[in-house]
């Protein structure tokens, strides 16, 4: 199995937070299992993730691949630059990155 099929059985069996703001205000109040942010997200949000991934100790993964990528993974018809695991689910993602 591997991450993208790991994120979208995630986002289909579990509990995510979507959006570079929501998964900022997230690991602000230590939720969350799981960060994912997008290969091209802006260099503000990575600063921001990076500090509070530090903070809150939530692992942060580094997608290989656009923000527009990580969307269509999500099974979104918006891009996604940032996101959260809050429950996996079914999915084995925790593992795969973790």
């Amino acid at each position: 199995m591997d991450v993208e099929r790991g994120i979208r059985v995630a986002v289909d069996t579990g509990n995510v937070t979507l959006g570079s703001s929501k998964t900022i205000q997230a690991m602000k109040l230590g939720k969350g299992k799981l960060v994912i942010i997008a290969e091209n997200c802006p260099q503000e949000v990575t600063e921001d993730v990076t500090q509070y991934s530090q903070l809150s100790e939530i692992p942060v993964y580094t997608f290989q691949g656009s923000s527009v990528d990580l969307g269509s993974v999500c099974g979104k018809p918006f891009t996604v630059a940032a996101m959260v695991v809050n429950d996996p689910g079914d999915s084995t993602i925790l593992e795969i990155v973790g």
